[in-house]
C-alpha cells in the first residue's frame, strides 16, 4: 500500500521551532516537514 504525504496549509497556526520540535519527538513514527510557504507537510512511514 502506497500512502502519499499530507500537506496542511497552517496560515492561521504559526509553530515556533521549539512547538516543532516537539511535535516532531511526540510523533517519531512520521517524518515531518515545513516548506517556506508555511505548509506542514507529514510523510506517513514506508511500509505496512
Amino acid at each position: 500500500m502506497v500512502t502519499s504525504p499530507l500537506t496542511l496549509k497552517l496560515d492561521r497556526v504559526h509553530l515556533t521551532d521549539e512547538q516543532f520540535y516537539q511535535l516532531c519527538q511526540n510523533n517519531r513514527e512520521l517524518q515531518f516537514e515545513r516548506t517556506a510557504k508555511g505548509e506542514l507537510i507529514i510523510i506517513p512511514p514506508v511500509g505496512g
